[in-house]
């Protein structure tokens, strides 16, 4: 596949996430099965796309601590 290619794959993933937080999480898996194509390829992966991964994990993070008692 393409640079550019992958490029609008990951866009239109980054899309869907937009429209369906709920979905979320099935959605950043294929964002991150996309940039490992990135790096499977040799390729470096773009530095917005590095960063939000960066973030997205954040997220994740995060969400481990939402149903704990306080």
């Amino acid at each position: 596949m393409a640079l550019e290619e992958m490029k609008v794959a990951i866009a239109s993933i980054l899309d869907e996430i937009a429209k369906r937080p709920a979905d979320r999480h099935v959605l950043q898996e294929q964002l991150r099965e996309k940039i490992a194509e990135f790096e499977a390829m040799g390729m470096p992966v773009p530095e917005d796309f590095a960063k939000l991964m960066d973030d997205l994990g954040d997220d994740d993070a995060d969400d481990l601590f939402d149903n704990m008692p306080v």
